[in-house]
């Protein structure tokens, strides 16, 4: 018997993404099952439902993909779909909330390959600042460039006291060093974009965080990154086509890299890697340590 693939995709929150399903169906999973509304709670229940009604030889063709909003919770509902496995019934999981960990995966591999060109040196012990620090792109952009040596600090435009809950829980549960930090006022900004080596907007779409004024005085920025496709460009002057183009405002002629060009990579990290699920003997279990390993060969 030949099994057909079947992707169970677990999600919080009412509807499951077009954007997902589209990036499944592509990858080659011939079924995409969609369970919404789930509290961390239930997954145990529906991942051993998965895994004991296909047999040794099914579950290999068999996976679950975790999205949602909220990449903690993300991580909680792969953490319990994991101990849910009983070998040889165990099927790959692969978690992407909201795009989350594959774009912040996109863009920090993109940087990080800029700043190389720039510099002939990695992100260890750069100074990495994350506007619009607070959203899950933001947070989880920061985790990996903390995570690849970087000194990575969370902005949030409303508080000090914002972005210092979410980098401590970040720093607590993922083992990494994140700091928080305010960017409400002109001033605040500016200060962060001094002490900068490369910046990340992750910012709602259609605000624009930094304008040129601002951009005077990033002295040291050498890498602007922007996830923002909706005008008006998240960092003045940053187009979304760009991929590495020198920007003129600023100080350094920093190298900057558009929207389009970290979703480009974006999209194959997360095509790869929906068809590594398929394609691997033994199960594999994905989040954003794993998207980063990937965008690095696609940047």
């Amino acid at each position: 018997m030949k099994y057909q693939t079947i992707l169970h995709m677990f999600t919080e929150v009412p509807n499951l993404s077009p954007f997902d399903v589209n990036m499944a169906v592509d990858a080659g999973w011939n079924h995409c099952i969609p369970y919404t509304g789930l509290g961390v709670w239930q997954v145990g229940d529906f991942t051993q439902d998965a895994i004991f009604s296909r047999g040794p030889n099914g579950v290999k063709r068999t996976g679950i993909f975790i999205g949602g909003r909220d990449i903690h919770n993300a991580m909680d509902m792969l953490d319990a779909a994991k101990r849910a496995m009983v070998p040889p019934f165990e099927v790959s999981v692969f978690a992407d909330p909201s795009g989350a960990f594959t774009t912040a995966a996109a863009m920090v591999a993109c940087a990080e390959k800029q700043y190389q060109i720039r510099t002939g040196e990695s992100l260890q012990d750069k100074r990495v600042v994350v506007f619009g620090g607070t959203g899950p792109v933001g947070m989880t952009c920061a985790m990996l460039a903390a995570q690849a040596g970087a000194c990575a600090t969370i902005v949030s435009h409303e508080s000090k006291e914002k972005a210092d809950v979410a980098a401590g829980y970040c720093s607590e549960r993922y083992h990494v060093s994140v700091l928080g930090a305010a960017g409400s006022t002109d001033a605040e900004i500016t200060t962060l974009l001094a002490e900068a080596d490369l910046v990340f907007g992750a910012a709602k779409a259609g605000v624009q965080v930094l304008n040129e004024l601002h951009l005077a005085a990033a002295k040291s920025v050498q890498v602007f990154c922007d996830v923002n496709a909706v005008p008006p460009e998240g960092i003045a002057g940053l187009g979304v086509m760009d991929n590495g183009v020198a920007m003129s405002s600023t100080p350094m002629k920093a190298l900057g890299i558009g929207a389009l060009a970290v979703g480009n990579v974006k999209y194959q990290t997360q095509r790869a890697m929906l068809k590594q699920m398929i394609e691997s003997e033994t199960p594999v279990y994905l989040d954003f340590s794993q998207a980063l390993n990937v965008a690095r060969s696609k940047a």
